[in-house]
């Protein structure tokens, strides 16, 4: 697995560059849009179907506050609105800017 060099808020994106020399440039709406959490994403019931919640993403949403690593496998991203309980993987990131 890579590892992250740097990250970066550059205006309305986030940028990473890992040590394999990968570097993503990520839309804070397109991120705020995946947040991985189950909050957002839904999670499985007794039967293994996804319910997916209503989403609503408050005043300051897309507004990224900090980010914190979480192990050497993903960032916590904090959010304008107060959301915050979404671990992105490197690997999820990677995903998303392909």
């Amino acid at each position: 697995m890579a590892k992250l060099l740097q990250c970066t808020l550059i205006q309305a994106e986030l940028a990473l560059a890992f040590d394999d020399g990968v570097e993503l440039y990520l839309p804070l709406d397109q991120l705020r849009a995946a947040c991985p959490c189950a909050a957002c994403q839904g999670e499985p019931d007794a039967l293994g179907r996804v319910v997916r919640p209503q989403r609503q993403v408050g005043a300051g949403g897309t507004t990224l506050r900090k980010w914190v690593p979480v192990g050497g496998y993903a960032l916590q991203l904090y959010w304008g609105d107060g959301h915050s309980s979404g671990i992105y993987s490197f690997d999820y990131l990677r995903s998303l800017a392909a």
